[in-house]
């Protein structure tokens, strides 16, 4: 299924950008009313500030309200984003999270998404795999097989304007130069 309004992000591994990408994009297109959705296997207890919407077996949705932490949603809510919404799924509920957070969400509204797993269902606009030499690396080679922009963390930190654009339908993305 093509979801043109999403860019996905998925990294080689635990602290490979993939926040700090998501952020810096929240921030650029915060007049457009960009909502960031961050999507997890881990079922670890929820912090305050998530809301929780929807929980139904294998997945909860939640909605982040709490700007003042630094959890990757609230960081999503400061860099401006309208919305931010958590789901915690296991990995055959993946899919009925996605679809109850999509319905929240008014049609053509730009999203930022983390979910490296949600890549193996949705064909996004623009699938994005950050990369940094400090990351916790795993395995995520069938991911890079897949139609992607690659971006390391490194080249991401000297970079003011991110090369991204929305049309209002999908995401366009604009080779870094340099």
């Amino acid at each position: 299924m093509k979801v043109s309004n999403l860019l996905l992000i998925a990294g080689t591994g635990n602290k490979s950008g993939k926040t700090t990408l998501a952020c810096r994009i929240i921030e650029q297109f915060r007049g457009k009313g960009i909502t960031g959705i961050k999507i997890t296997p881990h079922f670890h207890e929820t912090t305050p500030g998530l809301n929780l919407l929807v929980s139904k077996p294998g997945y909860s949705v939640y909605e982040e309200t709490n700007g003042g932490t630094d959890k990757d949603t609230s960081r999503m809510l400061k860099a401006g984003s309208g919305h931010v919404y958590f789901a915690k799924v296991t990995d055959n509920e993946l899919m009925n999270a996605f679809t109850e957070i999509m319905k929240l969400i008014p049609g053509g509204t730009p999203v930022v998404c983390e979910s490296p797993a949600l890549r193996h269902y949705i064909e996004p606009g623009l699938f994005v795999i950050m990369n940094s030499g400090n990351a916790n690396n795993k395995d995520i080679s069938d991911l890079q097989r897949l139609p992607h922009v690659a971006i390391d963390l490194e080249v991401l930190q000297g970079i003011d304007i991110l090369p991204f654009d929305y049309d209002g339908k999908e995401w366009i993305y604009d080779e870094i130069s340099g």
